[in-house]
């Protein structure tokens, strides 16, 4: 395991400032130091505060495995004495719950599972390593010697509320000359953290940009601010007034109908989120800052005391840009950024299904979502850590539950839960709806996750250290399958407006992708024994769902997948032709059958009638089998389901289902259309994992006439142009001298025109 020093605390549930004199005597050439605080904590040392990370270590399940933090700190120290300081607090290891915390609402049964801490106090714990010019060595470490006094931030909600009492400032209080005689000796805790310590190594979160507030109106004596951008943010501000008096800010995604902010989530709740400064002096201009909790929203109401210069820190660990697009049509950029924004937003060391409602580690992106985000954006290490974070989750035969009696119960060996970390574990299906614990969309991403992993960075490692967990898994899977040959107990096509969730049809069909992505992972481990096992099964499984699902339809020419059980009625949807067609489930003769249904369906409908579960299945096989044009169609419309009537309505981010209000402004699910701007505008598509090798194979829409999209590899950039012009149609590749690269122009041709290539040593086909 690796060290730490001494985990000491204030012996409380609220935040503290803690800090640890030192001296420094000799040259010093390099000083290291592995530190955290649970739940968050900011470092400092001398005065300043060290590095530009926010809202350290990552949340993880504690009782698994703690991160911590390695800076180097060699720049901050200075001959004599020398302070580590630092500010603690609550995040999710000790949830103050004053404002807004999450609760189920009252259309569903009461938990009997609720959130637990993980500790009776705050905890803190740091080693740093000194090495002198010399070659002599040094180590300080957190222990006896700490001192200890109250936080201003008297209530830090893990949901975004946060109360900051500007009269506990305690100014200097990291610079080494301060007086720390009031200060109290730190509490070397008897009972430590109980996970294992493992260096944070996903990347930190950070400020990616800063949106400063206009004023907009005055609403019955509350301020109305507009950041202009819905985010995930820490707020800064300065404030006036006279020393005891508060202000009060409340963010919300939107506004009402009398221009007030609206924190109610539609259908849900009232997310009465609420940061709170008391002033500490009479008229004077104080700085305010957030410090162990983040805000969402892009509305801000303020009460109480002045204030002058507010603005949000939008933050995120989806820093790191791999991907860009640009084209003349306006509205295709917008939707990019939509999404973009919302990717950003959602992605702070887990990746939440919303900032404001939940803030809870659903699974099901990390595998519907990959193409889309890593496309976008650096996801090798985030990816890491999500998947870490479920094989720490995965149950053992020894986890249990409690039932509304009070009765213990266990899921079995070999459960992924739907969420992970999981802090409030909602584990008995809902009625009417399903299990919201164990869906196999979402225990899938640590089979499916590592595949796309591997896909876009092409490192084996990731299918090493996932394969055991991905079979326990897939061995839990088959206990779930009924006397029909199907699962069915899950919430099938989540997210769907027609509400025909399918479920046999799809949480069927995820059950072949797992068995057959792991036979493929067998194959390149070596894993002989799995191989025929898996072969037998996912064999057994398409014969199934294509004898009882694969039908003629009674009105049309063509074969297609009906839903399982629709109570007499023939029902066709989008969901059911694009699983099966996309996973390998559909016999070689039928496939131009199920293209033909798909295509039927989304005619009929005009638009995408899916849920999250299919969309990106849905997209994809709609491009692979040339119905690009129907999908910028749909796209456009300016009205539900439609990723620009978003724009239209004012959004800035994507919303959670397709409707005007939803219930949540900011959620990622639905981005899918990204990663066909990669792989269906652009063309961008992956021959072998890692981009070796790549299909250059662009798509111009008819209300585009050039456009521009690259994609930084692991293996370099590739970078494609189109522009049409009187002359032609001018196409430019830019791949990596190492990839090997076939181009194909055919969806640029239909245009009429003659397509000039721009790339050398490429094979060019018509």
């Amino acid at each position: 395991m690796e060290q730490l020093g001494k985990w000491i605390s204030n012996g409380t549930k609220k935040p503290f400032y803690t800090r640890r004199a030192f001296n420094i005597n000799g040259l010093v050439k390099k000083a290291t130091i592995k530190v955290t605080g649970l739940g968050q904590f900011i470092l400092h040392m001398n005065g300043e505060k060290v590095g530009d990370h926010e809202l350290d270590p990552g949340w993880t399940n504690y009782d698994k495995y703690i991160q911590f933090v390695i800076f180097d700190v060699t720049k901050y120290l200075k001959d004599g004495m020398n302070i580590i300081g630092a500010e603690v607090g609550n995040g999710w290891f000790i949830m103050d719950e004053e404002h807004y915390s999450f609760q189920l609402p009252p259309f569903m049964p009461p938990n009997p599972n609720p959130y637990k801490a993980f500790g009776k106090a705050l905890v803190y714990s740091f080693y740093m390593d000194i090495e002198y010019q010399d070659g002599t060595k040094e180590v300080i470490i957190s222990d006896e010697q700490s001192k200890v006094q109250a936080h201003p931030v008297i209530m830090s909600n893990v949901f975004g509320s946060e109360t900051i009492d500007g009269r506990l400032n305690e100014q200097g209080w990291s610079d080494a000359f301060y007086d720390d005689s009031q200060w109290k000796t730190a509490q070397v805790t008897d009972e430590p953290p109980s996970g294992q310590y493992m260096e944070q190594y996903q990347p930190a979160i950070k400020i990616v940009d800063s949106y400063e507030a206009s004023c907009i109106s005055n609403i019955g004596g509350r301020r109305i601010y507009d950041l202009g951008q819905n985010m995930s943010g820490i707020l800064a501000f300065e404030a006036y007034g006279n020393e005891g008096d508060e202000v009060r800010l409340y963010p919300a995604e939107k506004l009402d109908d009398q221009g007030d902010v609206d924190q109610f989530a539609k259908g849900w709740a009232m997310i009465d989120s609420c940061i709170t400064y008391i002033i500490a002096k009479d008229e004077q201009w104080e700085p305010v800052r957030m410090k162990f909790t983040y805000f969402a929203g892009r509305y801000i109401a303020v009460e109480g005391a002045e204030i002058r210069g507010l603005i949000g820190h939008a933050i995120t660990s989806a820093h790191e840009k791999h991907g860009t697009f640009r084209c003349d049509d306006v509205r295709y950029e917008k939707i990019y950024d939509l999404v973009e924004k919302a990717v950003e937003a959602n992605m702070l060391s887990v990746h939440t299904d919303c900032p404001t409602i939940e803030r809870f580690a659903w699974q099901e992106p990390n595998h519907l979502m990959a193409p889309s985000i890593m496309y976008m954006k650096n996801g090798r290490r985030l990816w890491e850590k999500f998947l870490q974070d479920m094989r720490m989750d995965q149950h053992t035969e020894e986890d249990f539950f409690y039932d509304y009696e009070g009765n213990k119960f266990s899921f079995g060996d070999g459960l992924m839960p739907s969420q992970s970390p999981c802090y409030i574990p909602n584990v008995l299906p809902v009625p009417g709806m399903g299990s919201f614990y164990d869906i196999i969309p979402w225990g899938s991403t640590c089979i499916l996750g590592p595949y796309w992993h591997y896909q876009f960075y092409g490192d084996i490692k990731i299918i090493e250290d996932n394969y055991d967990s991905g079979m326990r898994y897939l061995s839990y899977l088959q206990k779930k399958i009924n006397a029909d040959g199907f699962i069915n107990h899950g919430l099938g096509d989540w997210g769907n407006p027609s509400q025909i969730l399918a479920r046999e049809n799809i949480e069927t069909a995820f059950l072949y992708a797992n068995t057959t992505v792991l036979k493929g992972f067998a194959e390149l481990l070596g894993h002989t024994n799995d191989i025929e096992m898996l072969q037998e099964m996912a064999s057994r499984i398409k014969d199934n769902y294509n004898a009882k699902l694969l039908v003629k339809h009674p009105e049309q020419d063509f074969y297609c997948y009906k839903v399982w059980h629709s109570e007499g009625e023939f029902q066709l949807t989008q969901a059911c032709q694009a699983l099966p067609l996309y996973w390998g489930l559909v016999p070689d003769e039928y496939e131009e059958d199920i293209a033909k249904a798909l295509k039927y369906t989304l005619e009929k409908a005009g638009t995408f009638i899916c849920g999250e579960i299919s969309l990106p299945y849905v997209i994809q096989c709609a491009s692979k089998y040339e119905m690009n044009d129907l999908i910028c169609r749909y796209i456009l419309k300016e009205q539900h389901p439609s990723y620009y009537a978003f724009i239209l309505a004012g959004e800035t981010t994507l919303g959670e289902y397709w409707e005007d209000n939803p219930r949540s402004h900011c959620h990622d699910m639905m981005g899918h259309i990204i990663e066909w701007y990669y792989n269906g505008i652009a063309g961008i598509i992956p021959r072998k994992p890692g981009f070796k090798e790549v299909s250059i194979r662009p798509y111009l829409p008819v209300t585009m006439s050039e456009f521009e999209c690259s994609y930084e590899s692991v293996n370099g950039l590739i970078r494609v142009m189109v522009e049409d012009r009187i002359t032609g149609i001018y196409l430019n590749v830019q791949v990596p001298d190492e990839t090997a690269c076939r181009i194909e122009i055919d969806r640029l041709s239909v245009r009429g025109k003659e397509v000039i290539v721009a790339l050398e040593k490429t094979e060019i086909v018509a």
